[in-house]
């Protein structure tokens, strides 16, 4: 099982960013697929998550209406596209796995490394 992020970069406020998580070595047809967030001396968060049936569940209100998230089977992917990007959306996005929906993050397992996104001006 691996999990791959990957296109952080640096972007400025109000811009827009999509992330990937190239997924391989297992079925996603069975997986919910998670992204999370973590800064320097802060827990990591969770952001927003995609349930094997297509159905989002946001964990963060602050990125509600700016934040979406998407899964192609096909292509083993999932993608975070980010919009109206904030300052405080600066982070290491990672992606990760769950066999048990979105319900909890604390089932979520077989995570990416991490991929650094920066909001400036």
């Amino acid at each position: 099982v691996q999990l791959q992020a990957s296109g952080g970069g640096a972007v400025q406020p109000g811009g827009s960013q999509r992330l990937s998580c190239a997924t391989s070595g297992f079925s996603l047809d069975y997986y919910a697929i998670g992204w999370f967030r973590q800064v320097p001396g802060k827990e990591r968060e969770g952001v927003l998550c995609i349930d094997n049936r297509g159905k989002s569940t946001y964990y963060l209100d602050s990125v509600k209406d700016r934040f979406t998230i998407s899964r192609d089977n096909a292509k083993s992917t999932a993608y975070l596209q980010m919009d109206s990007l904030k300052l405080e959306d600066t982070a290491v996005y990672y992606c990760a796995l769950s066999s048990d929906g979105c319900n909890d993050v604390a089932y979520f397992g077989s995570w990416s490394q991490g991929t650094q996104v920066t909001v400036s001006s």
